[in-house]
């Protein structure tokens, strides 16, 4: 199927949820979608229907919440996968389900100990079941990126066949050249008998940084759906980011392909997405980290005040950038707060907005100035308030020549507890002592600090990863303290396994 027009498949909420600690409940994947509907995506993966019963609940509510994009759900070429899949999509207004099996060697041998004949039949099976309930099924061959060309065009061509209406060649290791996989993609549409009755989907991985020039080569030799997700986001090193294709394909004119992208709602759903999934975007992130259009040489500096068009090849307005954003101070008022929130994606009822108020004139006293990613964490503090521990004060006593010591107090479930402990520095002296008073056992995996932009008062951002009982939860906090982010962060670990 030839023609100008590249259809959107966005799995934010399926491949990009398989990030480990950026999991989304259901309320906030109903939100992102509603934002990839107004983005004008054409299909959202909404979940693996049968991976989990909160996968299952995200799809089916996700298909009321949604309109006109289609929803997909994703199964292996399993009957019980499909069956769960239909039964989730039985609200969407436009379904697809997503089946698929591995065609590479690799997969053969080793995945699934079987043969190519084999696993021809079960992919030919998965898609004539799968046909029996929507007339709109994609298959998928797993590890296509590494198949011989040849089994890979028997396969397309026997599911196309069988009914498939759209057949995805993902890149499932992020293997492939640029090259080889626009040749892989122009060998189907040259070989493959009924080619021009479905769609050939794109869905490259960037194990090797090659996600999105994979993606546009395919586009390039008759690809005409991607996969992609917002800010790149996906197992391992991420997935083809979305705003990377939707603005090269905006920017270079003498490509004649086109989406449905409103690309001005790009940079808003890029900060939500990273805000709710705890995951913040690398500075010098293309199109949508905060330094894409920032230019610190004389020259360059000298070229962009003279024309814009000497070092910008696009213009920051049109992914939503504001080019005159209101600062915020301690004497902005609610307006501007609401405002500058709705601009970065983010839509406040009265009620929240007057909580989000309060922080925000806490946190300005503090600061000079309130940044985006400021705002984006300041909206989202309200989660705290109904955990089951809660720190009520914290502190810390340090210094060159002298042992840490922090005293801690919490409340747990209306009870007030407190203790002190020292440490080999101020957060784990602070760690130390609230240890003593949730004594489970727990182990700190990981611990990250993140500042966002400059400044000795700047909002610090900390992730832990804390492993109790043989799991590991994800925490995260962000203050202008540091130490109090960390223990907050440890606190947000314990609530969620306190809470499982």
């Amino acid at each position: 199927m030839m023609d100008n027009r590249v259809y959107i498949f966005d799995t934010t909420l399926r491949d990009g949820e398989q990030v480990p600690g950026c999991q989304l409940n259901t309320v906030e994947k109903i939100q992102v979608a509603k934002a990839l509907e107004e983005l004008g995506v054409d299909v959202i993966e909404a979940g693996f229907p049968i991976s989990s019963p909160g996968d299952f609940n995200s799809v089916v509510e996700i298909s009321k919440a949604v309109t006109w994009p289609v929803i997909c759900g994703l199964t292996r070429a399993v009957e019980k996968d499909i069956d769960v899949a239909v039964e989730a999509l039985k609200y969407a207004k436009h379904k697809r389900i997503h089946t698929g099996i591995g065609t590479s060697e690799s997969h053969i041998k080793y995945k699934f100990n079987a043969t190519r004949e084999e696993i021809l039949e079960r992919a030919v099976r998965a898609v004539k079941y799968a046909k029996k309930y929507v007339e709109d099924v994609e298959f998928y061959a797993e590890d296509a990126g590494r198949t011989d060309n040849e089994f890979l065009a028997s396969v397309i061509q026997a599911v196309i066949k069988a009914g498939a209406t759209v057949v995805n060649i993902p890149d499932t290791t992020g293997y492939c050249l640029p090259e080889e996989y626009g040749a892989k993609i122009k060998y189907l549409c040259d070989h493959v008998v009924g080619i021009e009755n479905a769609i050939i989907s794109t869905h490259c991985h960037n194990d090797l940084g090659m996600a999105t020039a994979n993606t546009m080569a395919g586009l390039l030799n008759g690809a005409r759906q991607c996969e992609v997700t917002i800010n790149g986001v996906g197992e391992r090193a991420g997935n083809t980011a979305l705003e990377e294709i939707a603005m090269i394909l905006k920017s270079h004119r003498d490509i004649t392909l086109e989406t449905n992208i409103n690309t001005k709602k790009i940079y808003p759903l890029s900060r939500t997405v990273s805000s709710l999934m705890n995951m913040p975007v690398q500075a010098n992130k293309a199109i949508v980290g905060r330094n894409a259009f920032a230019h610190s040489s004389g020259i360059h500096q000298d070229g962009v005040i003279k024309n814009m068009s000497t070092y910008e090849i696009i213009d920051p307005r049109d992914i939503g950038l504001d080019g005159n954003s209101i600062v915020l101070t301690a004497r902005s008022g609610r307006a501007a707060l609401r405002t500058r929130l709705e601009a970065l994606g983010v839509k406040v009822s009265d009620e929240k907005l007057d909580k989000t108020y309060q922080e925000f004139l806490k946190l300005a006293d503090k600061k000079k100035e309130i940044n985006d990613e400021d705002l984006l964490v300041l909206s989202g503090m309200e989660k705290a308030d109904n955990h089951h521990v809660k720190l009520n004060f914290l502190q810390v006593t340090s210094g060159v020549g002298v042992k840490p010591v922090a005293s801690i107090g919490v409340d747990i479930a209306g009870e007030k507890f407190e203790a002190a402990a020292v440490g080999n520095g101020p957060v784990d002296a602070a760690i130390n002592a609230l240890k003593c008073i949730i004594k489970r056992p727990m182990v700190l995996k990981e611990f990250t600090i993140q500042n966002i932009t400059k400044g000795s008062n700047d909002v610090g951002k900390v992730h832990m990863q804390v492993e109790h009982d043989g799991k590991v939860y994800y925490g995260f906090s962000a203050n202008t303290d540091i130490v109090a982010a960390s223990v907050e962060a440890y606190i947000d670990c314990i609530n969620k396994f306190s809470n499982g």
